[in-house]
C-alpha cells in the first residue's frame, strides 16, 4: 500500500494515530500486502503479455498514448515489487524493525530501510498518478491533433521531475532536521501529506474534466468525417467514455479509502486522547479504512489492465515472431501500383481533393484508434467505417 503514514512509522517520535494504525495487527497486515501485490503483479504480468491466437495489436502509428499506458502499468509493477519487499522484510524480520522505535538507537539500518523503502513505493505510485495525468492530456491533444511521440519526451521530464521534486521536498521536511526529531510538530507533517497527496487529489479533479471535453471532441470528430453521425461511430464515442469511466472508476475505488483514512487519522490527531471512549468509533473506522487501503491499493495495477485492454485471456504466446519490415510492404505495393497503371485519367482537381479528404480521414482514424486500442471491436467498425476499407 502506498500511504504517508509509512513515512511518519520511521519517526522514533510518531503520532499517536500513526502508532494506532502501524500497531493494528502487524503480521495480517505485512501478509495482506505481500497477497494483495503478488497477486496484483501476477495479473498484470499475465495481461500484459502476448497471447496465443491473438494478432498484436495494429496501430496506424506509434502513440504516445499507448507508451503512456504501459508506463503506468510498469509504475504499477514496481511499486507493488516494493510493498512485497518491504512487507517481506517486516514480517520476517521483526527485530530489526523493532530498533525503528529507539530514538538514541546506535544501528542506523532499520531506519534506512524504513526510509528507503517507504520512498520507493511513494515516488512510484506518485509516477503512476502523473502518468495518469498525462494520459487524460494526451488523450485530449490526440483528438486536437496536437500530441504525438515528441510530447513524450515532455511527459517524462513532467513526470519524473515533479514525482521525484515532490517525494523529496516532502521527505525532507518530515525529517528535517534529523530522523530522530521528524514529527514534533504539525509543521513537519502537514507539507509531507500535502505533496504525497496532490497528484492524486489532480488526477481525481483534473481528468474527469479533461476526459469530458475529449468524449466532446471525438463525438465531433466522427460527425464530420462523414458528414452524418451513423450508429458505429455513437457506439464508438460511447465505448471511448466507457474507457474512461472504467479508468476513473478504478482510480476512484483503490484510493478513495486513503483519502477518509487520512481525514479520520488527522481528526484523531487533534484529540488530546485518542483513546477516549467517544473516539471508538472513529478508531474503529480508520483501522477497517486501514485494512482497505491495504488491499485495495496494490491491486490498482491489474485492475487499469483491465479498463485499458479488458480481459485478454490465461494463453501465454512467448514465441518470437518475425515482424514485417516497413520497406518490404512499401515496395511490394509500389510494384503492383506500377505493374498496373489505372487506364482512367481524372482530373487534378478531383484527384488532390480526394487525397486530401482522404488524409483527413486517416488522421481522424489514427486518433480515434489511440483512443481505443485494445478494443478490437472498435478498431474493426473503424476500419469498415473508414472511406479507405470502402474504396472511396
Amino acid at each position: 500500500m502506498a500511504s504517508p503514514r509509512l513515512e511518519t512509522y520511521c519517526c522514533p517520535n510518531r503520532d499517536a494515530a500513526t502508532q494506532l494504525v502501524m500497531n493494528f495487527q502487524p503480521e495480517v497486515f505485512c501478509g495482506v500486502c505481500i497477497g494483495s501485490a503478488s497477486i496484483s503483479l501476477l495479473l498484470t504480468i499475465l495481461q500484459l503479455l502476448p497471447k496465443k491466437g491473438q494478432s498484436p495489436r495494429k496501430m496506424p502509428k506509434a502513440s504516445s498514448s499507448s507508451t503512456i499506458l504501459l508506463l503506468i502499468s510498469i509504475c504499477d509493477i514496481l511499486g507493488g515489487l516494493g510493498v512485497i519487499f518491504r512487507s517481506s522484510v517486516w514480517l520476517g524480520f521483526p527485530g530489526f524493525i523493532a530498533n525503528i522505535s529507539v530514538v538514541n538507537g546506535t544501528d542506523v539500518w532499520p531506519s534506512t530501510f524504513c526510509v528507503g523503502s517507504a520512498m520507493w513505493i511513494q515516488l512510484l505510485y506518485s509516477a503512476g498518478f502523473w502518468w495518469l495525468f498525462c494520459y487524460a492530456v494526451d488523450s485530449y491533444l490526440v483528438v486536437r491533433r496536437s500530441a504525438g511521440l515528441s510530447t513524450i519526451v515532455l511527459y517524462h521530464m513532467m513526470t519524473w521531475g515533479l514525482a521525484v521534486l515532490l517525494c523529496v521536498e516532502g521527505i525532507a521536511l518530515l525529517y528535517y532536521p534529523s530522523l530522530s526529531s521528524c514529527e514534533n510538530g504539525m509543521e513537519h507533517a502537514i507539507p509531507h501529506y500535502i505533496t504525497t497527496y496532490a497528484p492524486l487529489l489532480l488526477v481525481l479533479v483534473a481528468n474527469p474534466i479533461l476526459f469530458r471535453r475529449t468524449v466532446s471532441a471525438v463525438a465531433s470528430l466522427l460527425k464530420g468525417r462523414q458528414g452524418i453521425y451513423t450508429e458505429n461511430e455513437r457506439r464508438l464515442g460511447t465505448e471511448i467514455q466507457m474507457r474512461f469511466f472504467k479508468i476513473m472508476l478504478v482510480f476512484v475505488i483503490c484510493w478513495s479509502s486513503n483519502i477518509i483514512n487520512e481525514t479520520l487519522l488527522f481528526y484523531l490527531e487533534m484529540q488530546p486522547d485518542i483513546n477516549e471512549m467517544p473516539l471508538k468509533n472513529i478508531r474503529s473506522a480508520a483501522l477497517i479504512t486501514w485494512i482497505i487501503m491495504v488491499v485495495l491499493n496494490p491491486m490498482q495495477g491489474f485492475l487499469f489492465t483491465l479498463a485499458f485492454y479488458g480481459w485478454t485471456g490465461w494463453k501465454v504466446d512467448l514465441k518470437w515472431r518475425k515482424r514485417e519490415i516497413p520497406w518490404e510492404s512499401m515496395s511490394s505495393s509500389t510494384v503492383g501500383e506500377n505493374a498496373y497503371p489505372s487506364p482512367v485519367n481524372y482530373p487534378s482537381n478531383i484527384h488532390d481533393s480526394k487525397k486530401i479528404s482522404t488524409t483527413d480521414s486517416q488522421q481522424t482514424d489514427e486518433a480515434i484508434s489511440m483512443l481505443s486500442e485494445g478494443n478490437t471491436s472498435s478498431d474493426e467498425r473503424l476500419t469498415r467505417s473508414s472511406p479507405i476499407y470502402q474504396g472511396w
